[in-house]
């Protein structure tokens, strides 16, 4: 019996799917096939290129705030241009370049460089807004449509967690990619395509709208929203959902990875002989 586990993008969260891997290892239940959308990407290729959850937990610390830092001058520029000439000046706050070279480069420390190197079976989604079509990067299909397996790292991730303004498209040949949970942020069925017989999906709460939420919480809000209905349908094909708490952290509040982190992990120790009767 081989076991998928998929990981729902969520920004900062993400880093709770680090957490959960963590209490399966530690109760021997093992991951045949992973896949994730957005940082759930990120996770999902750290683990499946050999970072344990403590090592990614530290690589989340080192770069997150270089992964979520806004360029307040960009920012401003967007925000004048949009108001009096009623456009944008560029696609995005951020480029993103810097997600796919530390991505790069934490591969290249385990000597990989293509996801097709990669041992474990993965899936990663993303959309081409040329095409409005999605693509999944993985390390199994070759010469399959909407399957890319010949890509580096570094841009896969890039690709699958260029989320809309925030982040510019990332432009791969004649394709325009951005943040793969505009189609499908918890991509259970594309697991369950690696030849996986029990699925266990992770997804957390509902992002929180109030007078504290600033821009970014609420297109995040938006996004949640319309990506809700695909999301439920998607869950019905999952044999197990851990929905992790996360006390209304942000994409961006870095300040809670630890906090996120340890409610991943607690979280699935109090679920997990439900999960070993589940996956049985």
């Amino acid at each position: 019996m081989k076991l998928g586990l998929v990981l729902a993008g969520g920004g900062i969260r993400g880093i709770a799917h680090a957490g959960v891997i963590k209490a399966l290892e530690e109760n021997n239940i093992k991951i045949d096939a992973i896949g994730g959308t957005s940082s759930g990407s990120m996770i999902a290729v750290l683990y499946a290129i050999g970072y344990t959850p403590d090592e990614i937990l530290k690589l989340f610390k080192k770069f997150a705030k270089t992964i979520v830092k806004l360029n307040g001058n960009v920012i401003r520029k967007e925000l004048k241009n949009f108001l009096f000439k009623h456009k944008l000046v560029s696609q995005g706050i951020n480029s993103g370049e810097f997600i796919e070279k530390i991505f790069d480069d934490v591969a290249a420390l385990k000597n990989i460089t293509n996801i097709n190197q990669l041992k474990m079976p993965i899936v990663m989604p993303s959309v081409d807004i040329h095409s409005s079509k999605k693509y999944i990067f993985t390390s199994v299909y070759e010469n399959e449509k909407n399957y890319i397996s010949d890509i580096e790292i570094g841009k896969a991730v890039r690709a699958s967690s260029s989320f809309p303004i925030i982040y510019e498209p990332m432009k791969y040949k004649d394709k325009m990619f951005l943040d793969g949970g505009i189609l499908d942020n918890i991509p259970i069925n594309e697991v369950k395509k690696l030849g996986a017989h029990r699925i266990i999906a992770v997804k957390f709460d509902s992002d929180r709208v109030d007078k504290e939420s600033n821009a970014i919480d609420i297109v995040m809000k938006v996004a949640d929203i319309m990506g809700s209905q695909i999301a439920e349908e998607n869950l019905q094909n999952a044999d197990y959902v851990i929905e992790v708490p996360t006390d209304g952290t942000g994409i961006m509040d870095v300040g809670k990875i630890d906090y996120c982190f340890e409610s991943g992990y607690k979280t699935t120790i109090k679920q997990i002989e439900k999960i070993r009767t589940i996956i049985r």
